[in-house]
């Protein structure tokens, strides 16, 4: 039986920021805001609060840092945090690995990986038996990066089920010493 499958159209367009229509900073012809109040001087602390009152109540606060820290943005407030408060956020979203982000992009939404997201993504697919063309899609990369990511996906379930098959009770015994051998 011959089976065609579509993609799924993604959640989200790369690079997509319409999350911003949404925000508190946004200037209507009611509401103007004056953006260079999210652009001020270390040491302007009444202009910093006021950045941070439009943040606190702001539906897409969490979206907006999650934003500046997708995209190494370190210029001004945002999320509600000054560029020095999201600087170590900074650096742990490169070795970030959020399952739930993993799930999301397996699912087709357009999200921002870390490298060990990118690698669980890379697992979780060929757990799934999804095809490369598949996760080429999904991580928006080359089909030969997606092969390449699937090798090393293998050879890490590989290792893993070595492992497991050593460790396992069955597989060892006592000795004199007390630590543990594997059997012959």
């Amino acid at each position: 039986m011959h089976r065609t499958t579509t993609a799924p159209a993604r959640h989200r367009l790369r690079g997509d920021q319409t999350w911003q229509s949404e925000a508190a900073c946004r200037s209507t012809e009611r509401r103007p805001v004056d953006l260079e109040t999210f652009f001020p001087s270390p040491d302007d602390t009444q202009t910093i609060a006021t950045a941070k009152a439009y943040c606190g109540g702001c539906p897409v606060r969490d979206v907006c840092l999650d934003a500046a820290l997708e995209t190494g943005d370190a210029h001004g407030i945002r999320g509600g945090l000054t560029e020095e408060e999201r600087a170590p956020l900074h650096e742990e979203t490169q070795t970030r690995l959020d399952r739930t982000r993993v799930d999301e992009a397996v699912a087709g939404r357009d999200v921002h990986l870390s490298k060990p997201e990118r690698r669980a993504v890379a697992t979780v697919a060929l757990q799934q038996g999804l095809s490369e063309e598949r996760l080429a899609w999904i991580l928006q990369i080359t089909l030969e990066h997606a092969q390449k990511l699937y090798r090393a996906a293998r050879r890490a379930q590989r290792h893993r089920a070595l492992h497991q098959q050593q460790s396992s009770p069955a597989s060892r015994t006592q000795g004199d010493t007390g630590a543990f051998r594997t059997a012959a």
